[in-house]
This record gives C-alpha cells, sequence and structure tokens, in this order.
C-alpha cells in the first residue's frame, strides 16, 4: 500500500489531537489508490480502545458510495505501545478485505504507522509506503 505524505500528516495531526484517547478514521480509495482520509469519533473516548461512531461512519460510507470510492483501511492510534494489532483489534476486524493502519504514539516526536490485514484474527503485515 503507498499512502500520500499528507493523507499520513492528516492521520497524525488526528491520532495527536485526539491524544491520550486512541484516534480512528476510515481510508477511501478509488480503483485501489487511496483519495482521501476520514477522520473519525472514537465513541470510546480511550487511551486503550476505539469505536466508530456508527452515524459518522454511514455518513462516510454513504459519501464513498456515491464518489464511487471503496473502503481501503481502518486506521486508529495506539496511545502508548507498538504499531501492532492487540487481541482487541484482532477479534473486532470485521472487514477482512481492508487494511488496518495502527499508529503508534508512544513516541509522539517520531510516530510510527504499519499497515496490517487481519482474516480470521490472523495478522498479515502488509508493506506500506508513504509517498
Amino acid at each position: 500500500m503507498e499512502l500520500d505524505g499528507v493523507m499520513v500528516k492528516e492521520m497524525t495531526e488526528h491520532g495527536l489531537r485526539e491524544f491520550p484517547n486512541e484516534a480512528c478514521g476510515l481510508v477511501a480509495a478509488s480503483s485501489g489508490r487511496p483519495v482521501k482520509f476520514f477522520p473519525m469519533s472514537n465513541l470510546d473516548a480511550s487511551p486503550v480502545s476505539y469505536r466508530l461512531d456508527p452515524t459518522e461512519q454511514l455518513r462516510t460510507f454513504d459519501e464513498m458510495d456515491e464518489q464511487g470510492w471503496e473502503l481501503m483501511a481502518i486506521f486508529h492510534t495506539h496511545t502508548h505501545s507498538e504499531a501492532y494489532p492487540s487481541a482487541t483489534d484482532r477479534k473486532l476486524a470485521f472487514y477482512p478485505d481492508a487494511s488496518y493502519l495502527i499508529m503508534s504514539l508512544s513516541d509522539r516526536e517520531r510516530p510510527e504507522l504499519k499497515a496490517f490485514a487481519i482474516v480470521d484474527g490472523e495478522v498479515i503485515d502488509q508493506e506500506l509506503a508513504i509517498a
């Protein structure tokens, strides 16, 4: 997966703005290429979990449908741990065709972003390039 540096900056700013709670969002794609990051509210408002706001999620999916975009990735931050899916992340990974982007903010000066596929609870590392 290749992400535009501007999109990664938007993710980083969203993550730092929501700190100390986890931040979350969705990435839309067109023809397999990311086109827009949708920062979302974390209904859990928690430093250890996230839950997308279903109203925002529905509105975002509607916009994606209107634009002919598809869901490419689900983004969230880990505020004090590594950028790797937790047991909860694996349990709640309901979109096997989407990538899971996890940004560690344990070092807020140098956030680390990684991509994974999660299928039936199994974590698969994905390549991530930032252009």
